[in-house]
């Protein structure tokens, strides 16, 4: 098996440089690739920051479930990625929800982060997130 980076995935999503996209699906599809969660997480940033691709969040949840829908491409928790992919669809930024799902496994996940429990919240996952931020006045 062969960890890739995330120029490639992000090469094979955009297809900004053909050369390179051509050798990227041929990689894909010719070897036992394995994503790690940081080049997941970085692919997400690199399609949807606003100074590279700025790719809309639909597109982009598309994007990573086709890459991760290959044949030969694996992932360590392919459930947590798919709730992270399903949260982050849902509005919740995907750091935060790639966090969350990853830790499902501990039992809790605890952070200070108010923006990220209120989405928690309204998504209906927020039984195993422990909030240090307080009481809101």
């Amino acid at each position: 098996m062969i960890a890739v980076d995330t120029n490639v995935l992000v090469r094979y999503a955009v297809n900004d440089d053909p050369r390179q996209a051509l050798i990227a699906a041929k990689f894909l599809s010719e070897n036992r690739c394995f994503v790690q969660y940081s080049v997941l997480l970085e692919t997400v940033w690199v399609l949807g920051s606003k100074s590279t691709y700025n790719m809309p969040r639909e597109d982009i949840v598309r994007w990573i479930r086709r890459i991760l829908g290959l044949r030969n491409v694996f992932v360590v928790d392919p459930k947590a990625i798919e709730d992270a992919l399903a949260w982050f669809a849902d509005g919740m930024d995907f750091a935060d929800a790639l966090h969350f799902s990853t830790s499902q496994d501990v039992g809790s996940f605890a952070s200070f982060d108010r923006r990220f429990r209120n989405k928690a919240k309204q998504l209906g996952v927020d039984q195993r997130l422990v909030f240090l931020g307080g009481e809101e006045h």
